[in-house]
């Protein structure tokens, strides 16, 4: 489930509406988790049930090539704020003026030991740190096609997106893929390997995407997606992408298949001065390292 906090006309960030799932999921104890109920229309495939891939991961090398993105925005269902707690964006960060636990009006200054302004509530005071949202998905690989899907909320209403969203308290970063797959996209898949990390600092959010495969023959619109659909790699709409983050995740995929051995990438997706927050391709993917 996506959804996005824009911050400084960024195009990226997540929040989401309260929408009911398609389904519901029961963790076991096992990754490969399956969903207690089908959703409805299925998409029927021709499911030649691929192999496992095992990846090595062997010592990072650095790449000098930028090519990153701005970040973008899918997400879950984790980006509520309590009601007692008011906030402001203030360039990067955001500035809350009532305590989450007590409501208490908070002051904002260096709290003794610390370097960063923070907000400090004046009744009890405690101090509200604020950290990076994780955002995990899937991008699931089919008979030499990728599976993504159509947003069907804003921002990027009517845009293309691999299925992904904050990840939930008490779920490994694997789990929280599946559960975003299956709410995204009604699809049962199984985690062959990680694929990436993709840090975004200006918006406070890390993205893990996982390759994965179909575990059945089927998937179909989730609530927040209006379409899914399998592309091969030369069909992908890299210009109606949602964010640049599904930019560079997916191009890296491409460019590893073309070369014949799919890595793991590691990068910080910065977005380029001066240019518009609606350019999905105003980015440089730094720090680019592989394995």
């Amino acid at each position: 489930m996506l959804k996005t906090i824009q911050i400084l006309g960024s195009s990226s960030g997540l929040v989401k509406p309260q929408t009911t799932s398609c389904c519901r999921l029961s963790f076991i104890s096992s990754i490969s988790t399956k969903p207690f109920s089908s959703c409805s229309r299925p998409t029927n495939l021709l499911f030649p049930g691929p192999s496992a891939r095992r990846t090595r991961f062997r010592a990072f090398s650095m790449s000098s090539a930028h090519s990153g993105s701005n970040p973008a925005a899918p997400s879950s269902s984790s980006s509520s704020s309590s009601s007692s707690t008011v906030v402001q964006s203030v360039g990067n960060a955001r500035k809350i003026n009532f305590c989450q636990w007590c409501g208490g009006a908070t002051k904002h200054e260096v709290p003794d030991g610390e370097e960063k302004i923070r907000a400090i509530c004046t009744v009890c005071d405690r101090i509200a740190y604020e950290n990076p949202k994780m955002v995990v998905g899937c991008l699931i690989e089919h008979d030499n096609m990728v599976l993504l899907c159509k947003r069907n909320i804003q921002p990027s209403y009517g845009l293309w997106t691999l299925p992904a969203g904050y990840l939930e308290i008490g779920e490994s970063a694997a789990e929280g893929a599946i559960r975003e797959t299956w709410e995204e996209a009604c699809a049962e898949v199984e985690i062959v390997s990680p694929f990436a990390q993709l840090d975004i600092p200006l918006i406070g959010q890390t993205y893990i995407i996982f390759l994965a495969r179909l575990k059945k023959a089927q998937f179909s619109p989730g609530p927040e997606s209006s379409e899914c659909r399998l592309f091969a790699l030369d069909d992908i709409p890299f210009d109606s992408l949602s964010f640049s983050s599904m930019v560079v995740t997916l191009k890296l995929y491409a460019e590893d298949v073309k070369a014949g051995k799919v890595k793991f990438h590691y990068g910080t997706i910065n977005k380029r001065p001066g240019t518009s927050p609606s350019d999905i391709n105003a980015y440089t993917l730094d720090h680019h390292m592989q394995s």
